[in-house]
């Protein structure tokens, strides 16, 4: 039977219980900033102050944004030791030395943070695996020892109700052995901006410019939807390759590159739709971002997106990897406006009501009770 942690009231997060103040160690090894880290800074970020948290990881540089929304964290930094034993006994070290009650480690993949849980099973301080992406393993040694934490870890959580089953099928665990607690996003005032003068549609997407992202299948779609220009916000890998597909199929005239923003957010309520063509997602801080922006969604069905935006009620879903399936959703949204402002005021309210920080964070705080020794 599955465990919800994250909606069971509508209590704050400082409702609840004033027991002694809990250690926490939160701990990514990422080595770029993105969605699951900026999920974790939002937790950390809104937890009350009877937790103390310290922040744990390879990289200082992610290790201090993390930390950035919550000025009470210790920040600190192994150095990233490729050997494997050697890189257990600096995790070893690390985590003594913070005298943690909790670990929170937050999985990239399911089989990231290897070295952090392994050494809080040593260690035996409870250890809360969060899984932000049900990736499957790259070979049969990732899936064996994933499978031997897996047994030791306290509790396992997915960002999505879909993420967490499929997780389980990916690690081995049996239903159920993933709880679920929703990533969250805390609700920012951004202005509205003046009306365009030109009148053009346009769309937007945010993130990552990866395979996983899928913009690729974006550009095009846009072929195929006349009306309208895109704005692409983010950087990465891909990059170049989309500069010279939006050339191949003709739209390059009509695709903005707007690089790597800080806060895109503010810029949303500009945009008509907001697009999000991936193909791997747990659940996505960009989809909860544009629905509180008020900006309707149409999103692939892949991992928990279904969870926020539900099929006509608050966006429009679509099969992955399908530009023609993209574009006809991306023509026939735009062409109803009364359907856009429907869809926009529904997925702002389905957000506020079940998926903001203040909601992450109180599933959080119930669960490191729970588990605290």
């Amino acid at each position: 039977m599955e465990k919800d942690a994250g909606n069971r009231d509508n209590r704050t997060v400082t409702d609840e219980p004033r027991r002694r103040r809990l250690r926490v160690l939160a701990y990514t090894d990422s080595t770029q900033l993105g969605g699951a880290e900026r999920a974790l800074s939002h937790l950390l970020a809104t937890l009350d102050d009877s937790f103390d948290v310290t922040v744990l990881g390879v990289s200082e540089g992610i290790v201090a944004a993390v930390a950035g929304g919550r000025k009470a964290s210790v920040v600190a930094a192994p150095r990233p030791i490729l050997a494997d034993v050697h890189a257990f006994r600096a995790h070893v070290l690390a985590l003594r030395a913070t005298g943690a009650d909790i670990l929170h480690a937050n999985l990239i993949s399911p089989f990231s943070c290897q070295y952090a849980i392994s050494a809080a099973i040593a260690l035996r301080i409870p250890s809360v695996a969060v899984y932000q992406l049900p990736n499957t393993p790259v070979n049969r040694r990732q899936r064996f020892l994933k499978r031997l934490t897996a047994r030791r870890t306290t509790v396992h959580v997915g960002v999505g109700k879909r993420t967490a089953r499929q997780v389980e099928e990916i690690i081995g665990l049996p239903p159920g052995g993933v709880r679920t607690i929703h990533n969250g996003v805390p609700d920012l005032a951004v202005p509205r901006p003046p009306s365009r003068r030109d009148g053009q549609a346009t769309i937007v997407a945010v993130g990552r410019l990866s395979p996983q992202k899928g913009f690729d299948v974006l550009v095009r779609a846009l072929a195929l939807v006349p009306a309208a220009r895109l704005v692409l916000i983010g950087q990465g890998e891909e990059e170049r390759s989309l500069h010279a597909l939006t050339r191949d199929v003709g739209v390059a005239d009509r695709v903005s590159f707007q690089g790597w923003l800080d806060e895109p957010r503010h810029l949303l309520p500009s945009f008509d739709i907001f697009a999000l063509p991936s193909r791997l997602e747990g659940f996505p801080l960009s989809v909860l971002e544009a629905q509180l922006a008020e900006v309707p969604v149409v999103a692939s069905d892949v991992g928990s997106v279904a969870e926020a935006v539900i099929p006509e009620r608050t966006g429009v879903l679509v099969p992955p990897d399908n530009p023609q399936a993209l574009a006809a959703a991306l023509n026939a949204l735009l062409s109803d406006p009364g359907k856009r402002r429907r869809l926009a005021r529904a997925g702002r309210e389905l957000v506020l009501e079940r998926f903001t920080a203040t909601h992450m964070a109180r599933g959080f705080a119930r669960l490191y009770r729970e588990i605290a020794p």
